[in-house]
């Protein structure tokens, strides 16, 4: 069985990350959603949040995949959860800068596990977490980055200061 393991903070899920979901369940038997405690990026869901608002958005997917909090070291994590494949979206050549230091870093923990790269698709290039945090606190339209249950949670959030 081909475990695939595609983390990231995803605070919030976007658009983007449902492309990369879409099609990395397509190269593996059940991809499992890491979102990673990063608790020093200041995310404005908590993790817990960030779990279930992903639980609900890949809902819509016939595939087997599961959502998990972790705060280990990502390949510990990969290891416990016996994973082939790390799924890394690329947006732009800055992200390959930064994936190609982690990937080797990780290659050196363990080699077994392999890092496949999914390039975004062109619509959602742009999109960035960060990006659409920032959007919403300045009143701008956010509902083409994330879908609507989603945009209705940040702005909430942003709401509520």
């Amino acid at each position: 069985m081909r475990i695939g393991l595609y983390p990231g903070t995803f605070d919030p899920v976007t658009n983007g990350h449902l492309d990369i979901i879409g099609r990395a369940v397509k190269l593996v038997d059940r991809l499992v959603i890491g979102v990673a405690q990063n608790d020093d990026k200041g995310p404005l869901f908590s993790t817990a949040e960030r779990v279930e608002m992903i639980k609900a958005e890949v809902a819509r997917f016939n595939a087997d995949i599961e959502v998990r909090p972790f705060s280990s070291l990502l390949m510990h994590f990969a290891e416990e959860l016996d994973a082939n494949v790390i799924i890394r979206g690329l947006r732009a050549v800055a992200d390959f800068e930064y994936e190609f230091q982690m990937t080797a870093m990780n290659q050196r923990l363990n080699s077994d596990i392999e890092t496949v790269f999914l390039m975004a698709d062109p619509r959602h290039q742009a999109i960035a977490s960060r990006l659409v945090k920032e959007i919403a606190r300045l009143d701008g339209r956010i509902d083409s980055f994330v879908s609507p249950a989603v945009a209705a949670s940040v702005l909430a959030k942003v709401k509520k200061g």
